[in-house]
């Protein structure tokens, strides 16, 4: 690919394209499989970059790294070295990345930055069970989640459920075990039934469904749930971001 192309990529993904630019380029994705297989990879590795890096720390540091890699493997005057003065630092940041991640590693290597999985989501808050008396089992499931023991928390939320059946609480977090021991067919029955409630848990259910879709590498019905999410739900920004890594 030719430098020009990356950054048409850029310019297309941040809409700074007019209209006869935006009908060319897409003309070009069409008609062009290797355009369009470079553009895919591409916009997987201008997601990946939103998700992971954002502080300015960051940049700075994968920044000086990229300038040792390119100077090792293509000598002075590398693409960084060339438009670091008249393109602005993030879209050149980018730009940069791309076609030297291209480069270095391959269109294998650098595939791997479009395909998310449940892992990169599943870092969950401990989660803590106030039962009024101090009720020892709730303090057994609650230890055995949080140290991810989720066999033992799985059968720990089911006594939890016998004494209390309507516990919704209860119920999400046993399903997020279900998910971590890839019990799928009652998590997803679980979450299900919670999110079509109005309880508080309804939004936080829908989230879980849809992470217990990707696990399950089921991504149009991961896409499907992600959109169900309002704006009003606190994982509503990370599931805005899966779900464009995903179409």
């Amino acid at each position: 690919m030719k430098e020009q192309d990356y950054i048409a990529f850029e310019d297309y993904l941040s809409g700074n394209l007019s209209d006869e630019e935006q009908s060319k380029f897409e003309t070009r994705l069409q008609t062009e499989p290797d355009f369009n297989e470079a553009f895919k990879l591409y916009k997987g590795l201008y997601n990946h970059l939103d998700h992971h890096i954002g502080s300015q720390d960051k940049i700075t540091d994968f920044k000086e790294n990229l300038k040792k890699i390119s100077n090792k493997h293509f000598g002075n005057e590398t693409l960084m070295q060339r438009n670091e003065s008249t393109v602005k630092p993030k879209r050149f940041y980018r730009i940069a990345i791309a076609a030297s991640v291209v480069i270095l590693l391959g269109f294998f290597l650098f595939s791997q930055f479009t395909s998310p999985s449940y892992s990169d989501y599943n870092n969950f808050d401990a989660i803590s069970l106030t039962v009024r008396g101090g009720n020892e089992l709730s303090t057994k499931a609650e230890n055995a989640f949080n140290s991810k023991n989720y066999n033992e928390a799985v059968l720990l939320f089911e006594e939890l459920l016998k004494e209390n059946p309507s516990n919704l609480e209860v119920e999400l977090y046993k399903a997020l075990a279900l998910i971590e021991t890839d019990g799928f067919a009652e998590a997803d029955m679980i979450l299900n039934k919670i999110s079509k409630t109005n309880s508080a848990y309804k939004n936080k259910a829908k989230w879980y469904l849809a992470l217990s879709k990707l696990k399950q590498n089921k991504e149009e019905d991961c896409i499907t749930v992600l959109k169900t999410i309002p704006k009003e739900a606190e994982d509503y920004s990370t599931a805005q971001k899966l779900l464009r890594k995903l179409e």
